[in-house]
């Protein structure tokens, strides 16, 4: 089982009476660096978007190796971590003071960001999955028993029902969305 995530501070949005075609936006690698050390950007090429050319306009795809891929806005700046866990990918605007680091520590966000993860149920990632499979898959209820039954993390760490505050839809299986609202515990601000 894998969790993926993506947590957005900052979007670009076509309006819905829009008509879209597709588009192309450039390719940015970005640099990444984990558990086996430092890698260097993939390289790449532009990506078909279907998309109004004006919002494509001011987008661009960033990827990492070890991370996922997400469309954001053109000229930020954006860095990948990695381990055995799974990765993440962090984008914010290049006039944000955060400053990545290597080894990588979690940069202390203030203003709008990007952030596009994944964690692996069957690794290390598994507490991760689990906490967020308690939160919004009440089906699910087995796979995070099982995390709890190991006994090495305690089950008070995997709380079963959505935050109070959070909103959230089904729009297919084993797909939710969710909202927090700023400055409130939930799925978004975790």
């Amino acid at each position: 089982m894998t969790c993926c995530y993506i947590i957005c501070g900052h979007m670009l949005m076509a309006h819905a009476d829009e008509p879209t075609a597709t588009s192309t936006v450039p390719f940015v690698g970005c640099p990444a660096d984990g558990q086996t050390g430092p890698l260097e950007p993939p390289n790449g090429t532009d990506r078909a978007v279907h998309v109004d050319a004006a919002v494509a306009a001011r987008l661009a795809f960033y990827i990492a190796q070890e991370a996922p891929g997400v469309l954001g806005p053109r000229g930020w700046k954006c860095y990948g971590t990695y381990g055995s866990g799974g990765g993440t990918l962090t984008i914010v605007p290049s006039s944000t003071k955060t400053t990545f680091t290597t080894p990588p520590k979690r940069p202390g966000i203030t203003g709008p960001a990007i952030i596009a993860g994944y964690d692996i149920g069957d690794t290390s990632g598994r507490f991760a999955v689990a906490a967020i499979v308690a939160r919004v898959f009440p089906d699910m209820k087995d796979f995070v028993q099982a995390v709890i039954d190991e006994g090495i993390e305690p089950a008070r760490d995997f709380p079963f029902g959505p935050y109070p505050k959070d909103q959230v839809t089904y729009p297919g299986f084993h797909i939710a969305e969710y909202t927090t609202p700023p400055n409130a515990e939930g799925l978004g601000t975790a």
